[in-house]
C-alpha cells in the first residue's frame, strides 16, 4: 500500500477526481462497472488516492463507491461528504471494505457562498467542521477537509477555519480553486500564507484542487508545488465541473520534465498516461481535442516543414518529452501542405521506396497540391502520387503498352510501375 503521509517532503501526492469531480461533466456518468474499470486503471497508472465518488448523492454512487473499495487494493479509497452527519455515515459505510480509506468533508467559506448558498454565519460554519471532521474520525484516521471556494474566501477567516479542521484531526486540507478564478502568483501567495500562519499545519499535507475556468488550473497547481502542497487534486484528460479540472497528465509531465524548476516528484507511471486518457474519453463519450497537451493526437505530431526536418536531425530540436514515455508508439511526421522533402523521403524509406531527389521534389509539389484541396493527404494519396508520376515516366519515354493478346495490360504497367519506383 502506498505511504501517503507527510514523510517524504519531495513526493507529490497525485489525489485523482476522475470519478467524482470528473464525472460531474455533462453527459460524463459513469455505470457502476465503468467506474470499477476506471479505478483499476487509476491503481495500474499509480495514483496515490482515488475519490471513487459522492455516496450520498444517489443508490450507484454509493454502490460504486462500496465495489471499488471492495476490489481495488494497493490505493487509498476516498469518499466525499458535506458536512452533514448524513454525507458522513454514507461515506463511511461505503467505504467499509476499503484496504485503506479516507473521507473528505467539505463546506464553503466564501462569504458570498456563505449567505446565499448556505445561509449560514461564520460561528456556524466552523461549528459545523469541528462536529464533521470529528464524526469523520469514527471511520477513519484519513480525514481530508476542504474549505470550498477558498480563493475568494477572507484569507483570516481560511486561517481560522483551517486551525480548527486540524485541531479536530484532518490530516490533510485542501485549499480549493472552485470556480477557477485564481492566478498563480495569488494562489503560490495563499498557499504560501496558509503554510505560514496556520496552527498545526506542518502535522498535516497542503492539498490543491483548482478548476480551469480561466485555463490556468494546471499553472495555479504547479505554482502552489513550489509554496509547499504536497497533494494535487486532479483528473485525466481534465474533465470536471464547466471547464475542467487541472489534467493529471499535464502535472505529472510537468513536474517530470521541469524537475529543475519543482524539485518534486510523483510515482505515477507515465507510459500508462494515453491508455489511461483513452479509456476516459471512451467512457465517458468526452473525445480528447487533438492538440491538447500530452495525451492529443498531435501532441508529438510535426507537419511543418521546418519542425519535420529538426526532428528528423534530432528530435530535441522540438521535442522537450518522449511520446514513448507517455504512452505513444512514437512521434508522427504528418504529410500535409506544410510538410517540406526531408518528411516525403522519410515516408519513402519507412515504405522501402528508393527515389531520386528530383523524384522526391516532384512528389511533394503533387502531395502539397492534395493537402490543399483537402486539408489531410492518407498513405493512399501518396501511393497514386507516385504511380501518376510513373505513368507520365512511361509516357514520356514512349513505352506503349504491348497489343499482344498473351499480355494482360494491367499486369504490364505494374511491372512497369514497380520498376519506376524501384521498390
Amino acid at each position: 500500500m502506498k505511504n501517503t503521509s507527510k514523510n517524504n517532503s519531495n513526493r507529490i501526492i497525485i489525489f485523482d477526481t476522475s470519478l467524482r469531480d470528473g464525472e460531474q461533466s455533462p453527459g460524463a456518468s459513469m455505470t457502476v462497472e465503468e467506474k470499477v474499470k476506471l479505478a483499476k486503471q487509476l491503481k495500474k497508472l499509480g495514483v496515490d488516492v482515488i475519490e471513487a465518488g459522492f455516496p450520498v448523492a444517489t443508490d450507484g454512487d454509493f454502490e460504486a463507491v462500496n465495489q471499488i473499495a471492495t476490489h481495488v487494493k494497493d490505493v487509498t479509497i476516498c469518499a466525499l461528504a458535506r458536512c452533514f452527519p448524513q454525507d458522513i455515515i454514507a461515506a463511511g459505510n461505503a467505504l467499509h471494505n476499503a484496504e485503506s480509506k479516507r473521507i473528505h468533508v467539505f463546506i464553503a467559506t466564501s462569504e458570498i457562498h456563505m449567505k446565499h448558498k448556505l445561509d449560514m454565519s461564520k460561528e456556524q460554519v466552523i461549528a459545523s467542521i469541528e462536529t464533521s471532521v470529528k464524526a469523520a474520525k469514527r471511520y477513519t484516521d484519513d480525514v481530508e477537509f476542504s474549505a470550498e471556494d477558498a480563493t475568494r474566501s477572507d484569507t483570516k477567516f481560511l486561517i481560522e477555519v483551517y486551525a480548527k479542521a486540524i485541531a479536530a484531526g484532518a490530516t490533510t486540507i485542501n485549499i480549493p480553486d472552485t470556480v477557477g478564478y485564481s492566478t498563480p502568483n495569488e494562489y503560490a501567495e495563499l498557499v504560501k500564507t496558509i503554510k505560514k500562519e496556520v496552527t498545526g499545519i506542518e502535522k498535516v499535507t497542503i492539498s490543491v484542487h483548482c478548476h480551469n475556468d480561466l485555463g490556468l488550473a494546471t499553472a495555479n497547481s504547479l505554482a502552489a508545488i513550489q509554496q509547499g502542497a504536497g497533494q494535487i487534486e486532479c483528473t485525466v484528460n481534465g474533465i470536471g465541473e464547466r471547464s475542467g479540472n487541472c489534467a493529471l497528465e499535464e502535472v505529472v509531465m510537468g513536474l517530470k520534465t521541469r524537475h529543475d524548476q519543482f524539485n518534486h516528484y510523483c510515482t505515477i507511471n507515465t507510459r500508462e498516461l494515453v491508455k489511461t486518457s483513452r479509456m476516459v474519453s471512451e467512457i465517458t463519450g468526452m473525445g480528447v481535442q487533438p492538440n491538447k497537451a500530452i495525451v492529443g493526437q498531435n501532441a508529438f505530431a510535426h507537419e511543418a516543414g521546418i519542425h519535420q526536418h529538426g526532428v528528423i536531425k534530432h528530435r530535441q530540436t522540438y521535442e522537450i518529452m518522449n511520446a514513448e514515455d507517455v504512452g505513444f508508439e512514437g512521434n508522427q511526421l504528418i504529410i500535409g501542405k506544410h510538410s517540406g522533402h526531408h518528411a516525403i523521403k522519410q515516408w519513402l524509406e519507412q515504405h522501402h521506396i528508393e527515389m531520386s531527389s528530383v523524384e522526391i521534389a516532384s512528389l511533394s509539389k503533387k502531395v502539397k497540391k492534395i493537402a490543399d484541396e483537402n486539408k489531410r493527404v492518407n498513405d493512399q494519396d501518396i501511393y497514386d502520387c507516385i504511380k501518376q508520376n510513373t505513368v507520365q515516366t512511361i509516357e514520356n519515354s514512349q513505352q506503349v503498352i504491348p497489343q499482344n493478346d498473351n499480355v494482360n495490360p494491367l499486369e504490364f504497367e505494374r511491372e512497369v510501375f514497380m520498376s519506376n519506383a524501384r521498390w
